[in-house]
Order: structure tokens, then C-alpha cells, then sequence
């Protein structure tokens, strides 16, 4: 097991063709019924990229994240805390505030801080970034995992309000939310496209076959001046074009399942 320099407290493991990710941790117990396992004194936790967006980024092999293990993160699209559980592991030095719209999901987020002492569970629409204004600081780094049709103009409006200069925005796109009539690829080529008016796109990443038809965009906030929105191209939809449906994958296992 080795420890990916790029990333603090994320290992990976080969073993044949298969490749392993383990996160360091303190907390001996699984909170989603991933392995816990102990090497050397220490304890990891298992991560499964196919959980999660941001790992499964780590596992297309993206160059950077702009995550320190003392981070301030907002998380957008918390849902049960999957990721933030092992996001809070990394950051174990920084502090995440974890937000979801839906209350069921943030009872579980509620049952996970009582563990995970460096995370803030939020209740709140992600399409309002002022209402959680005395809740939240400037971050380090903003993360969106939302599925809507306006899921560049959400993020980018919680970077403006939220984002440090400097700092590292990771947008997690469904390309299917924007525009099921669209090649997904012309969907995130049209997003690079909004986002390099405001940030510097550093990485992009196709997460199939992890994901179908998702990316992950990292990016760096130019400056601290305002996002002026007006000068950010839209992604027409066109809504004449009949429905066509999601071709359906068999999505391959690369885990060997123990």
C-alpha cells in the first residue's frame, strides 16, 4: 500500500489488475460497510470509486484536487455522507460543511458528525448560497455533486460567494440532467467553455465506466472580483427534439469483492 502523493491520507493498493483506495483514519468502525483494516499501526478505510464522484476522479487518474489535509470545504449535494465521510478523513486538519436539500438525508449526515467531528450538516437549497451565509465562510475548496439543469450556474454561484481566490472549485457534472437529447461530450465541452470565463479549468476528468455520462471539472478561482454571469454562455436546450432514451450499460466490476 502506498500513499498517493497528491492527494494526503489516500493509498492505493494493487493487487493484479485491480486497484485498491484506502483513506487513513482514527475510527475502527465501517459507517457504509466498507473494510476497515489496520497495517503497520495505522487504520485505512476502504473507498469504492463507483460511490463516489470525487474518488472515481482519483482513480481516472486527475492531476490535482486543490484538497489539503487542513481544507475548508463546502460540500454541495451531500446526500448520506458517503463521500464526506472519507472527505472528512482527508481534511482530517480542516473542517467540511456538508449541504443537502433533503431532510432524510440530513438526519444521516446529523448521525455522522456525532463521529466525524470536523463536519457540519447543513439543510439548505444549494441554489440560494445566501441563506446559509452565517453558517458557512470562505472556503478553501468548493465541491458540487447536484443533479439539475442548472448545475454550472449553481456552483458557479456558490464560488462567488464562498470561494477564496486561489482556491479550488470541483464541479461533479451529469451531463443526462442538463440534456438527455445531447451527445454528453458536447455537454461538458459547452461547460468548459462557461467555466473558462471566470475560472482556470485545471483538469477534467470522464468518469465512465465508473459513472455513464459524468465528469468531474477541476478549477482554480481567477480572482476575488464578482462572477459576472451575464458574460457566461447558456447550454440551450432544445425542447422540440423528441426524448430519447438513456442507452443502457452493463456497468463492468474492476473490484475484486471480498
Amino acid at each position: 500500500m502506498e500513499e498517493m502523493k497528491k492527494f494526503p491520507n489516500v493509498f492505493e493498493e494493487k493487487k493484479g489488475r485491480n486497484t485498491f483506495y484506502f483513506i487513513r483514519t482514527n475510527d475502527k468502525k465501517s459507517f457504509f460497510e466498507e473494510r476497515v483494516i489496520s497495517k503497520k499501526g495505522e487504520l485505512f478505510r476502504e473507498v469504492d470509486p463507483e460511490r463516489s464522484k470525487l474518488f472515481a476522479s482519483i482513480a481516472k487518474g486527475i492531476s490535482q484536487l486543490g484538497i489539503k489535509q487542513d481544507s475548508k470545504v463546502l460540500y454541495l449535494g451531500a446526500s448520506h455522507g458517503y463521500t464526506v465521510s472519507f472527505l472528512a478523513d482527508v481534511v482530517c486538519d480542516g473542517e467540511i460543511y456538508a449541504l443537502d436539500f433533503a431532510p432524510r438525508v440530513v438526519r444521516d449526515l446529523v448521525f455522522l458528525c456525532e463521529d466525524k467531528k470536523n463536519v457540519a450538516p447543513i439543510l439548505d437549497d444549494a441554489n440560494h448560497p445566501e441563506n446559509y451565509k452565517e453558517i458557512v465562510p470562505m472556503v478553501d475548496v468548493v465541491f458540487m455533486d447536484i443533479a439539475q439543469r442548472e448545475q454550472t450556474k449553481i456552483f458557479l454561484k456558490n464560488c462567488d460567494m464562498y470561494l477564496k481566490e486561489g482556491g479550488f472549485g470541483i464541479l461533479a457534472l451529469k451531463a443526462r440532467s442538463i440534456d438527455v437529447t445531447r451527445n454528453p461530450k458536447d455537454i461538458f465541452r459547452i461547460t468548459r467553455s462557461q467555466l473558462d470565463v471566470v475560472m482556470n479549468v485545471v483538469d477534467y476528468r470522464e468518469l465512465a465506466p465508473f459513472e455513464q455520462d459524468h465528469a468531474v471539472f477541476v478549477c482554480k478561482r481567477k480572482s476575488s472580483e464578482p462572477i459576472d454571469f451575464l458574460n457566461i454562455p447558456s447550454i440551450v436546450v432544445d425542447q422540440k427534439k423528441n426524448f430519447l432514451p438513456r442507452k443502457e450499460f452493463s456497468k463492468p466490476s474492476f473490484r475484486k469483492r471480498y
